[in-house]
């Protein structure tokens, strides 16, 4: 098999075994992005998705013994978005106490993946029972079929839904008064910038109270190589040319990676930034140095440190993008660090 070549990758793998399996037997991987993605683009402006990740559906029979129940509840039926809210059973089994909310934002560049792909959905029902807290993950419209951005739209409409959702596990078991904003890699954009709409109209989320916002391993561009991304080049799972493509992909027609829902520093994102200090909101970032985005990662807290926002930075040394969804060890020890940090807002 050439170098430009791509082996036939299993259709049912995790995600981030999926961007690192396109290597042929002598080792040597293709450097198309759209192969090594597995997507087709289409004249029309639509992508053809090649990889069909397993989806898990809910589960909200509480006869069943399992730790955490599960179900799907509409949004916005125009746009097919919709929130997969995830109950520890201790809080159903009448807890004496409501419990913190996280709103999360999957991850997959923009362009891949849902709030019922196999892996995120197990990855939040580890996590509500690590952090008991509820998690509304919310599906959000995708790239290119909807550009940014949509999905940043998207995201802050689910805060306004959960807001006055008349949801019996939501009134009944979640404190609104805490809430948390969450996101895995775009979902970490996602959670940024929804942040910084939900800031400038505090007053119009009530009753629901913003504490924070948690990035995990956030997807922030830029048009010059870092250097995190000139070391990992050749990223078994996030390479840059994988990265660049994606953002092409989700980004306004016309715009570049500098712009500002690509590049956290740039843009007019300073005035809301100033509010969310003035709220008080503290800011969770955490990544490792095997990722090619981790300088813009470190880049982002140092940001944020210079304006004078609460912020805590964990760092990492050796992973890979989504290390955390693929090490349960490495799970495990994030879901203790974010836990605190929950304890402590």
């Amino acid at each position: 098999m050439s170098g430009d070549q791509i082996a036939s990758p299993n259709p049912t793998m995790d995600p981030y075994q999926l961007l690192s399996i396109i290597i042929n037997p002598g080792g040597t991987m293709t450097m198309d992005p759209y192969q090594r993605l597995q997507i087709v683009p289409n004249p029309d402006g639509t992508m053809t998705r090649l990889i069909k990740t397993p989806k898990t559906p809910p589960t909200s029979d509480p006869s069943l013994g399992i730790p955490v129940l599960s179900k799907d509840i509409p949004i916005n039926q125009s746009n097919n978005t919709w929130v997969r809210l995830f109950l520890p059973r201790e809080a159903f089994d009448n807890s004496p106490t409501k419990l913190p909310l996280v709103v999360n934002y999957h991850g997959g560049g923009f362009i891949l993946f849902s709030a019922a792909s196999s892996f995120f959905h197990d990855f939040c029902v580890n996590m509500a029972t690590e952090l008991r807290v509820i998690i509304a993950s919310v599906e959000y419209r995708l790239a290119p079929e909807h550009r940014l951005p949509a999905a940043y739209d998207d995201a802050v409409e689910a805060l306004h839904w959960i807001k006055t959702a008349q949801d019996d596990w939501l009134r009944k078991y979640a404190d609104f008064s805490t809430c948390f904003i969450m996101g895995l890699s775009a979902g970490g954009s996602m959670a940024y910038h929804a942040g910084l709409r939900a800031a400038a109209s505090a007053d119009h989320l009530e009753p629901l109270k913003i504490r924070g916002l948690i990035l995990q391993q956030a997807f922030f561009g830029g048009i010059p190589r870092t250097g995190s991304e000139l070391t990992h080049i050749n990223d078994l799972v996030l390479p840059p040319c994988v990265s660049d493509l994606m953002w092409e992909l989700s980004l306004p027609i016309g715009v570049d990676r500098d712009h500002e829902y690509c590049n956290p520093t740039v843009g007019g994102g300073s005035k809301h930034l100033e509010k969310i200090k003035a709220l008080g909101w503290r800011i969770f970032v955490s990544g490792c140095d095997g990722d090619p985005l981790f300088d813009r990662q470190v880049e982002f807290v140092k940001m944020l440190e210079q304006k004078g926002l609460h912020v805590s930075g964990h760092f990492g040394v050796g992973g890979f993008h989504g290390v955390e969804y693929g090490d349960p060890t490495k799970a495990k020890a994030w879901f203790r660090i974010v836990k605190d940090f929950i304890s402590s807002c």
